[in-house]
């Protein structure tokens, strides 16, 4: 177990990292009082016995885990589809790691219906033995996205990838009708923002007359 806390330090340090700085950048958004792309994020470290798994179906040694991407990973949610390619612009011009590889499974979606925009990155994290750069993956995504992922998640793993032929189909209906709220969604951005700003800004009066 000593082996795998030393392993997985610099992963868990990352994530802590990259999490603070990712939700940084909404506030930053909400400082200049515009919308945000951002919705929040999210990040975990992969549980060791999904480690293994994945290393045994991928044919990982391993001695050679450095090589897998998505130990560290971060969800960064979206409202609106057209909001993640903001989101992906902004990742591409930060300094302070170096992206290794893009996926776009928006505009070319998984047969199963998935629909997620990833980004791996090689992030240096400071240690005490020094810099240690380390793979992490970025899932930029809508919400509507995100619960059907994580729905589809669940089921996966209970039925071992092999879905009943009427789970497989309804899954596939339900990722499109997810795609279709999005569509709409962004159909009515304008209003939705607006609706929202008015909120936002009713709720900080109501705080100012407080204090």
């Amino acid at each position: 177990m000593n082996h795998w806390d030393k392993f997985l330090a610099p992963y868990k340090q990352a994530v802590e990292e990259l999490k603070i700085k990712l939700k940084g950048m909404r506030g930053q958004f909400e400082l200049d009082s515009s919308h945000s792309p951002i919705e929040f994020v999210t990040g975990r470290v992969k549980p060791i016995a999904s480690i293994l798994d994945k290393a045994s179906q991928k044919g990982i040694a391993l001695d050679q885990l450095e090589e897998m991407q998505d130990i560290a990973g971060l969800r960064m949610m979206c409202q609106f589809v057209d909001d993640i390619h903001t989101v992906v612009n902004l990742l591409r011009n930060r300094n302070d790691f170096e992206i290794v590889e893009e996926r776009d499974y928006i505009s070319h979606k998984k047969t199963s219906g998935y629909r997620s925009y990833h980004v791996v990155i090689r992030y240096p994290v400071q240690t005490i033995h020094g810099e240690k750069k380390i793979l992490a993956e970025i899932q930029i995504r809508t919400l509507a996205m995100n619960f059907w992922a994580t729905i589809e998640h669940s089921l996966n793993y209970k039925y071992k990838g092999m879905f009943p032929a009427d789970i497989h189909m309804r899954l596939k209906r339900a990722a499109e009708a997810a795609f279709r709220l999005d569509e709409e969604m962004s159909l009515i951005r304008g209003e939705i923002q607006e609706a929202q700003a008015f909120f936002t800004r009713k709720k900080e009066l109501k705080q100012e007359e407080k204090n």
